[in-house]
């Protein structure tokens, strides 16, 4: 009741946002996307004058382009509203999942938690020979000659992988960019830094990927109050998901969020 008696200032309030899974831009909403997140995000930071708001983080990482998009909005809610960001990392903030990790003031994490894979990865399948041994033929048209790129049912081309490694050299100069605008001096002098190698939760602190270990209740506790209190905001699901409609997307979604957790030794 106190919040609501004139002239008797009310306990602080933290604002806690979830950002959990993949990485990726999915109609259905399955997964970690600007647009699944965008109005837990925004509540976060507009709802009841938070002193803080607390990003709760367990990404393997994802698409490069909506970790920008969900970190960017991030930064420019907590610059308009004046707030500070932590975020406390739980089990995994890797590749795209740290991205987000770096939309933070303060990164904080748990002592066996994963940080890092600082790089960009691509992966598939070639089939060409598959489809040759079981007699199909692969009729493919198109006007531009780079537009059947990588086509993963015809022989790989060296000028393909240079073009998508130049790509991917640009989008890992992206992300290098943004960790060391976030992390500053803080980032040690370690050859590996970049190369996409990863570190347990104290280990990154010495390398300055992260603050400090600390959890999520008892850091906000520490820093503003005994009586701080909880919001927690998170990703709102579709009526569809609601009622079990999009189960085939969200099976694979799973088994794609399985194979991600599961580089970094998680499962």
């Amino acid at each position: 009741m106190k919040r609501f008696i004139p002239f008797l200032k009310a306990d602080p309030l933290v604002a806690v946002v979830r950002l959990q899974g993949v990485i990726m831009a999915n109609p259905r909403g399955a997964g970690l996307s600007d647009q699944a997140v965008a109005s837990a995000v925004e509540r976060a930071f507009r709802k009841g004058k938070p002193a803080a708001v607390a990003l709760a983080i367990n990404s393997p990482g994802g698409s490069p382009a909506q970790s920008s998009l969900i970190a960017a909005r991030i930064r420019r809610l907590a610059e308009e509203k004046g707030v500070p960001v932590h975020a406390f990392v739980e089990d995994v903030a890797a590749s795209g999942g740290y991205w987000l990790a770096c939309a933070a003031d303060k990164i904080w994490a748990d002592r066996t938690s994963i940080l890092g894979s600082i790089g960009v990865i691509s992966a598939g399948f070639g089939f060409h020979e598959a489809i040759s041994r079981i007699g199909v033929e692969r009729r493919v048209y198109t006007a531009g000659e780079s537009k059947s790129i990588l086509d993963p049912f015809r022989p790989e081309k060296a000028e393909d992988v240079e073009r998508l490694k130049a790509l991917q050299g640009e989008l890992h100069e992206t992300f290098i960019e943004h960790v060391k605008t976030s992390r500053g001096e803080r980032l040690a002098d370690h050859p590996e830094l970049f190369t996409g190698a990863f570190w347990t939760g104290s280990k990154s602190v010495e390398l300055g990927l992260a603050d400090g270990i600390g959890h999520l209740v008892p850091k906000m506790k520490e820093l503003y109050g005994d009586k701080t209190r909880f919001a927690v905001y998170g990703p709102r699901r579709s009526l569809l998901g609601r009622f079990g409609i999009s189960l085939a997307s969200e099976l694979a979604t799973g088994f794609e969020e399985r194979a991600a957790y599961a580089r970094f030794g998680l499962s």
